[in-house]
This record gives structure tokens, sequence and C-alpha cells, in this order.
């Protein structure tokens, strides 16, 4: 099944704007306390490396996404983020530097009409996925506009950040951005070949494991996982690698160039192409449901524009390992601040 980029992924230069219309999708509230987890910009833990299958079969996933063939990878040990990015970790970085974000250059960024409440600052909408608006004054600060705020979310990804934001973040914590194969090694949490960080059921025994939409998309999300919109950075349960929501909340993003064809394996620290015009996103987001994106998966990709942002879309850094730290625990890894002066 072929879907188009822009009803994950909507992309400020070349969508097919229209102008503003009605929401025509209910709001539903976010439930759920702050978690107690991530806010430790330098948190950190140790994925082991190893032999792992990448990628999917054409019955499992989608071929016209790049996500076939399965194909085997090696790749040596590398640090991760236990979570994504939250608000209070890109909070210290703004503050440390000034940075501010292509969103807040821009003025406006994308946001999902079910989360607005204000239509007045709505400028335009997707032609071909009419439930995106181009908001003016959305931004990580104001992740619905500019009456909306971060109040109870301060543990919840960072959003509305494009990827040039994402390295800039990365730069000055001392880390970078995870390649596609470190990161869907990663998610699988030391599984081979199953479709989720748990393993192969989306629900087992009824448990909610990530943050996806439930309902009737997009008119009403019934928010059955405890939320709708964001959820905080450690909401659900880790993977078999201590990591938390490597599939759905936000899409992620990835440091390589978006590809649809691979090279053929074994393939060692694979990296993408050496140019291209989009970034590679992974692991889904709230977003997500099975009557049209089933992208809440392992091998599940997508790609944007570096400077593109929207409401579900987020990061999380990595960091080379160093053969000298052979004996450190998984945590933090040596030498790195919890926050920068």
């Amino acid at each position: 099944m072929a879907i188009g980029h822009q009803c994950c992924e909507p992309i400020r230069s070349s969508s097919r704007l229209q102008g503003s219309a009605p929401a025509g999708a209910a709001r539903s509230a976010a439930v759920g306390a702050v978690a107690d987890g991530c806010h430790l910009n330098s948190r950190m833990l140790l994925i082991p490396g190893g032999r792992g299958l990448m990628g999917t079969t054409p019955d499992q996933g989608y071929a016209s996404d790049g996500e076939v063939p399965e194909r085997e990878v090696m790749l040596r040990p590398f640090w991760l983020d236990r979570c994504a990015v939250s608000n209070l970790d890109f909070l210290d970085f703004a503050e440390a530097t000034g940075y501010r974000t292509t969103a807040e250059r821009e003025g406006s960024s994308f946001v999902f009409a079910g989360l607005l409440q204000d239509l007045s600052l709505v400028t335009q909408a997707v032609a071909d996925a009419p439930w995106w608006r181009l908001v003016e004054g959305a931004d990580w600060r104001h992740p619905e506009g500019p009456r909306s705020t971060l109040d109870g979310r301060e543990e919840h990804s960072v959003v509305h950040v494009s990827w040039d934001d994402a390295r800039a973040y990365a730069a000055w914590a001392g880390k970078r951005l995870a390649t596609e194969a470190e990161w869907e090694f990663a998610a699988r949490g030391g599984l081979i070949g199953q479709p989720f960080p748990w393993g192969d059921e989306l629900e087992p025994d009824g448990e909610h494991r990530m943050n996806v939409w439930q309902g009737d998309f997009p008119v009403e999300d019934t928010a059955a996982d405890g939320y709708a919109g964001t959820a905080p950075v450690d909401a659900f349960p880790a993977n078999g690698y201590g990591l938390h929501n490597m599939t759905g909340n936000v899409w992620e993003w990835c440091a390589d160039w978006f590809a649809l064809r691979h090279p053929d394996g074994p393939l060692i620290d694979p990296r993408g192409p050496d140019h291209g015009t989009r970034r590679v996103l992974k692991g889904g987001s709230f977003l997500c449901h099975s009557s049209y994106c089933m992208r809440y998966r392992t091998s599940a990709r997508t790609g944007n524009e570096p400077t593109s942002s929207a409401c579900h879309t987020g990061f999380r850094c990595a960091r080379d390992f160093d053969p000298e730290e052979e004996d450190a625990p998984a945590g933090d890894p040596p030498g790195q601040p919890g926050r920068k002066p």
C-alpha cells in the first residue's frame, strides 16, 4: 500500500497549500500525569551493536517507502539517548545559546487540525492532507500557536523542530544524530525481525505500549492509550535496551539522507547517500493509525526536508562509543555533563 508523504510529514516548500478551512476534527484533551523520567540531556544508554536485520519484507511494510528489502547489518556499539529530547532539555539549549528554531524564524509551523482551538491563526491547509494546517506563531514553545504554552508538557518531547534544529542541539550537547541503521537497531531492543520494540503484537494482552491514534482518523482520537497529542518522553515501558517511546509519540530525525534504494548486504555501519533533498525520520507518531498509516513500526520510515517542522516531529541524540569506555556501565557516557554551561 502506497501513501503520500504529506499524510505523515507536511513539507513546507512543496506542499500544495489552500486557504484556511474549518478544522474538521474534534480536539481531545490529553490525559495522564507528567512522568518522572528523562529530563537529563546526557542520559544515554550504551547500545551493544552486533548483527541484526534492517528493513522488512514487502508483505509487512511499505515497499514504496524504501522499507524493503530486509537486509543484514553489523553495527559497532554506540550511545543513544534513553528518551527523546524533552521540552525542558530544549529549553536548556535555547536559554544557553539564544538559538531560534526554523519555525521561530519562519513565523509558522504545521499543526494537526484536531489540536487547534483558535482557527484565526490558521493560514493555509495542505490540499492533499487537510488535517495539516500552517499556523502562524506555532513553534516549540507554542505547540498550537501563540496562545498555547508548554504548561503540563515540560517532560513531553519537544516538537516543531527541523532537522537543522536537531543537529544544532546535538552539536551543543556534544552528541550527534543517530544514523537510520543505529536508530532501527536500537529500536528493536535486541529482537530480530519484529515489527514493534516489544515483539509482534500491537497491544499484547490488550495493553497499550505506545502513543498512537485510536478512534476514527482524523475526526476523533479516543485517547485509549492515555494521550491525545504528545506524551511524556518515558510514558511507556522501555524496550530490551532500556529505551522509551521508540515507536509512536513523535517522529524522530535521523542523520541520513532519505533514499528508496539500499546497497546489498551485509552492511557494516551503513549510512545513507551523500546527498539528497529529504532527511530520514523514524518511529511514527501519535497520529499514526492502521486505517491510513501503519508507520508505527521499527522498520517504518519517512523523509522530509531539513527545514520542515510539525507538531509531531522531535528527535533523540546519539554519540560514538570510545573503546576505552569498554567497562563503562550503561548510563551517562563518561565526560558528558548533564548540561552545557
